[in-house]
């Protein structure tokens, strides 16, 4: 028999939805081509108390009707029109309802963090950081989009080397690649020396198994040492 949603969060979307009936009901309306949101942007989060007794307990549907809230009602709208604040919240409200789901940290990351905007990017990215923060083992793959996003799309190398070493530290269950992407960023800021610590840190940790990954790092190091050796920083690949 299929689960029926908790009627408080329910009753918050059709209140909602009607809301938005109304306002289309007595406003203008837009031009034929222009894109029409279903509902109003999201505004500020529920209190989560409020938002857990109107779980009934069923924690997991109520996350998932919350997402599909925040879905239905950013439809249309540009995502640099959006509150940032609002959004962060309810994709947290959402996570702590349901702290096994991944859908709001994919949502920040993915879709809300690939916003043209660097100040709206660094929100959902402190989303990210703070659910990593809670749970490590379960949430790296999110954490190693953050390190992406801080290195590809905000250029700020410090900020991806701090959440790769965040992967590196409290993730030792992540698999290696992941734990290695310090590495690579420390390589790309050309801090060589820190590069080589790294590489032996990972090596001596014990926490890297697999024959390949070993030779893979023990040829690293063995090539930025040779690099300090001889100067020749930013020549490692």
């Amino acid at each position: 028999m299929a689960r029926r949603a908790p009627a408080g969060i329910a009753a918050l979307l059709l209140a909602a939805l009607a809301a938005q009936c109304a306002l289309h009901a007595v406003a203008p309306g837009p031009a034929r081509s222009a894109p029409v949101s279903v509902m109003p942007p999201p505004g500020p989060p529920l209190p989560d108390a409020a938002l857990r007794l109107a779980s009934l307990g069923d924690g997991p549907t109520a996350a998932r009707l919350v997402m599909l809230y925040l879905h239905a009602s950013d439809a249309g709208i540009p995502l640099r029109e959006l509150d940032y604040g609002h959004l962060a919240g309810w994709l947290e409200a959402a996570l702590a309802l349901d702290p096994r789901s991944r859908q709001p940290l994919v949502a920040a990351a993915q879709v809300y963090g690939v916003v043209a905007d660097p100040a709206r990017v660094r929100i959902m990215l402190g989303v990210v950081e703070r659910a990593f923060a809670a749970d490590p083992a379960r949430r790296w793959p999110d954490m190693v989009q953050a390190a992406l996003l801080a290195r590809h799309s905000l250029h700020d190398m410090a900020l991806a080397r701090r959440y790769a070493q965040a992967l590196r530290l409290r993730a030792p269950l992540a698999p290696a690649w992941a734990r290695q992407l310090e590495l690579f960023i420390l390589q790309d800021m050309n801090e060589l020396d820190s590069a080589r610590a790294v590489a032996g840190a990972l090596l001596a940790s014990g926490t890297i198994t697999d024959p390949n990954d070993i030779a893979f790092l023990e040829g690293r190091l063995r090539e930025l040492e040779r690099a300090a050796s001889h100067g020749t920083h930013g020549q490692v690949r």
